[in-house]
C-alpha cells in the first residue's frame, strides 16, 4: 500500500559541527566538509549548522551515511533527525524579532 507523505514521516537532517581552523590544512578540511554537505543537498542554517529535507526516515539514513563517510579527522560533528512537524514548531529570531521558518522544498508526487 502506498503511504502518503505527512509531517510525521518527512524528516529534516541537521548536522552540527565545530571543526578546527588553526592550520592551513585544518581550514582546507573544514571547507571540504562544508562543500561536500552542499553537494549532497544540505543548506546552511547557521555557519556550523547545515540541514537537509528528506522525504522519509529511509532517505534521511542515506544522507546520514554520506555525512559519516565524509567526516574530517579532527573536530566535533553531531547529526540529528527531526520530523517535519517538529521542525515546523521551531522559533527563529533575529534580535527580538521573530522570523518565519524556512518552508520545506517542493515535493513532487507521482501517481
Amino acid at each position: 500500500m502506498f503511504e502518503r507523505l505527512n509531517a510525521y514521516r518527512i524528516m529534516w537532517v541537521l548536522v552540527f559541527f565545530d571543526l578546527p581552523t588553526e592550520t592551513k590544512q585544518d581550514r582546507k578540511n573544514a571547507g571540504k566538509f562544508r562543500k561536500d554537505m552542499l553537494a549532497d543537498g544540505f543548506q546552511m542554517f547557521q555557519f556550523s549548522i547545515y540541514m537537509r529535507h528528506c522525504s522519509s526516515k529511509e532517505n534521511a539514513d542515506v544522507h546520514i551515511q554520506r555525512v559519516k563517510k565524509k567526516l574530517p579527522d579532527k573536530g566535533h560533528v553531531g547529526i540529528m533527525c527531526v520530523t517535519d512537524k517538529q521542525f515546523g514548531m521551531m522559533e527563529i529570531f533575529r534580535g527580538h524579532v521573530a522570523i518565519d521558518v524556512l518552508p520545506p522544498p517542493q515535493q513532487l508526487e507521482l501517481f
